[in-house]
């Protein structure tokens, strides 16, 4: 697996087929008015951020990065990858960023600038130059900065936790993949992992582009020195079957955490796991850490 590489017909044919992800993806990179705007890199690059009410700035709050799909726009992807509701009652800021265009299409670049990028925009400069932004506005603890995305999205994440690791506490990915250009990490990195096994985007069980999901997690887990042999457990109540895999007591409390959904599709999974929705899942495990290791 060596680059970032879509089939854009292909994607469009497996999202329109999803309920889950209808409006991920768009015929171009309008700007979208709900966009708040910074300078980085002598581009104009785009966010959404939500301030819960709740926020009164008396003390610092937590910071979460949600990023979009390939050729995904910010606003849409709030709403059916929504952590709002968590934001007010657990009291986070909320940032939903806007990849930047290439040929009609928005996206993320995972690695340095390389052959595995889709473009030479620097996103992790840009994801700096947020939270510096949003810092300078907000009681923010940078502690405690967190990185989620599905799918390409996935892949800023995992990029985050290679190359921002001084940023970023812990990552949470949904449908996506690793690439290759792993390092240089300098702290444990909790990781949760959430796939499905019938993903034809990303497949599971890799491909020539992508990692398997498995070699993803055993990376992480070598990283982290967890245990290697998983506490297993299944949930059959729902309309898939959904199996969780914990790898904990790594260092510094570290723990990687892999949901398995059976026959489950390339989407932001609208299916609960004992009760809990990804959103709940995902600000569940994250916000066990700061960037030292478990809380």
């Amino acid at each position: 697996m060596k680059k970032l590489i879509f089939l854009v017909l292909t994607i469009i044919i497996v999202s329109c087929n999803s309920d889950d992800n209808k409006n991920e993806f768009n015929e171009s990179c309008e700007q979208d008015s709900n966009t708040q705007t910074l300078t980085h890199d002598n581009e104009t690059r785009e966010y959404i951020s939500y301030v819960p009410v709740s926020y009164d700035g008396s003390s610092p709050v937590p910071l979460v990065f949600n990023f979009h799909g390939f050729g995904g726009k910010a606003s849409d992807y709030m709403n059916y990858a929504d952590l709002r509701a968590l934001a007010e009652s657990e009291i986070f800021i909320l940032v939903y960023p806007q990849g930047s265009c290439l040929d009609g299409s928005s996206h993320w670049n995972s690695c340095p600038t390389g052959e595995d990028n889709k473009s030479n925009a620097d996103d992790f400069g840009f994801v700096e130059t947020m939270i510096n932004e949003i810092a300078a506005q907000y009681n923010i603890n940078l502690e405690r900065i967190y990185a989620a995305g599905y799918s390409n999205g996935g892949m800023m994440a995992y990029g985050l936790a290679n190359y921002k690791s001084d940023l970023i506490a812990g990552v949470a990915v949904i449908s996506g993949a690793m690439l290759d250009c792993t390092g240089p990490t300098n702290h444990p990195i909790p990781v949760i992992h959430l796939h499905g096994t019938a993903d034809s985007v990303i497949p599971y069980n890799g491909n020539n582009d992508y990692n398997s999901v498995q070699s993803v997690l055993d990376y992480w887990i070598d990283f982290n020195n967890t245990i290697s042999n998983p506490t297993i457990s299944i949930d059959n109540s729902g309309e898939i079957a959904i199996e969780h895999y914990q790898y904990g007591q790594g260092d510094n409390g570290s723990a990687v955490e892999h949901y398995k959904y059976i026959e489950g599709n390339h989407v932001w999974f609208s299916n609960t796991y004992q009760g809990e929705n990804t959103a709940e899942l995902i600000w569940n495990f994250i916000s066990k850490y700061d960037i030292n290791g478990l809380r």
